[in-house]
């Protein structure tokens, strides 16, 4: 074998070294990315923003794919976890769900049903309740006759709250001072038969229908003549 073949045997050898290290560099590229990434699993996107305390529907969320080891240990991967859930804070859109953005909606007592009413904004501890929360609800009637006075009862003490839904614009109320705008909110109560009936009488009759927040798991305990209340009564004393 001549000078000139042995160059070329070294040149052909080198070239197969250099082709063997472009593999494995090729393979341990490969190799690096597929251990930053790793397999791809299902999350769930928001498509709009979802106000807090509602309930929840599938429809509202999308499904997209992202590398498990970029998934928060939180993050709903199976949609069916959002049937009878509501949101605890709001959600904006695009975020992705997690286990700790949804709680369990309460759910009724053996003997209670669902009665939802409008509750004015200003009127009824806008913002401050949320399912689960036990409530005193005022009502507020005008006396029948001239001799009659104006009074504030508590229909229902201890009425519990199960569902808060979105704030509505109401068509303005007119005063002296012009149009004043309003906004309600609906509240759905879990209520004995009784308390429920009282309920819809007070939205249907009362000056007024109000909300007092009580206190988490301090349930009031009404004494003798606290539920009715008269102007009279301060004076006479």
């Amino acid at each position: 074998m001549n000078a000139r073949q042995r160059r070329g045997v070294l040149l052909l050898a080198l070239s197969l070294l250099c082709a063997i290290g472009a593999f494995f560099g090729v393979i341990s590229v490969v190799n690096d990315v597929n251990s930053k990434v790793g397999p791809e699993v299902t999350a769930y996107r928001l498509k709009t923003d979802v106000a807090p305390y509602t309930a929840l529907r599938v429809q509202q969320f999308e499904k997209v794919s992202m590398p498990r080891r970029w998934l928060s240990e939180s993050a709903v991967t199976d949609l069916s976890v959002v049937r009878g859930k509501i949101a605890v804070t709001r959600l904006r859109k695009g975020s992705l769900l997690q286990d700790d953005m949804i709680v369990k909606r309460p759910e009724l007592a053996p003997g209670e049903q669902e009665i939802a009413i409008m509750i004015d904004a200003a009127t009824g501890v806008a913002g401050k309740i949320t399912p689960g929360d036990l409530v005193n609800i005022f009502a507020t009637f005008a006396g029948r006759t001239n001799r009659d006075p104006d009074q504030s009862r508590i229909i229902v003490p201890n009425a519990k709250v199960i569902d808060v839904g979105r704030l509505t614009p109401l068509e303005a109320k007119r005063t002296s001072q012009g149009s004043v705008r309003r906004e309600a909110v609906p509240i759905t109560f879990a209520l004995n038969t009784t308390d429920a009936q009282r309920l819809a009488y007070a939205e249907s009759f009362a000056e007024n229908v109000r909300l007092a927040l009580l206190a988490k798991g301090s349930p009031s305990t009404l004494r003798p003549g606290d539920s009715t209340y008269t102007l009279g009564e301060d004076k006479n004393r």
